[in-house]
């Protein structure tokens, strides 16, 4: 999330809001922002519906075999069609803003 940080004059440029989406709580979603200084909103799915709904759900992945959430990058334009995704298994493999800028800029062409 600190690349996309550094990167939210670019993402602005082109009219792109960042949000992240996290299973943590509010609170503890609200202090992460704070605390790392991301402008962007983290919002909290704590209950797991955005997770389930959009099938993110990687099942027995987590510590003990817990239900974990798959890291994913979604470009959705203003009318909420879905234009780009970067979808994973791995935990430590995430989209960078570069590529994230490049698939819209593409997209908009």
């Amino acid at each position: 999330m600190r690349s996309f940080e550094k990167h939210l004059p670019e993402f602005d440029a082109r009219r792109i809001r960042v949000i992240a989406i996290s299973v943590d709580s509010p609170y503890q979603s609200e202090h992460l922002r704070e605390t790392q200084g991301y402008r962007f909103p983290i919002l909290s799915d704590s209950n797991d519906v955005v997770i389930r709904r959009w099938d993110l759900v990687d099942p027995h992945a987590g510590e003990g075999g817990a239900d974990i959430a798959r890291p994913a990058e979604f470009l959705i334009d203003s009318s909420g069609r879905l234009r780009w995704v970067n979808l994973t298994g791995d935990l430590r493999v995430r989209a960078r803003p570069q590529q994230v800028l490049a698939a819209f800029d593409s997209a908009v062409r």
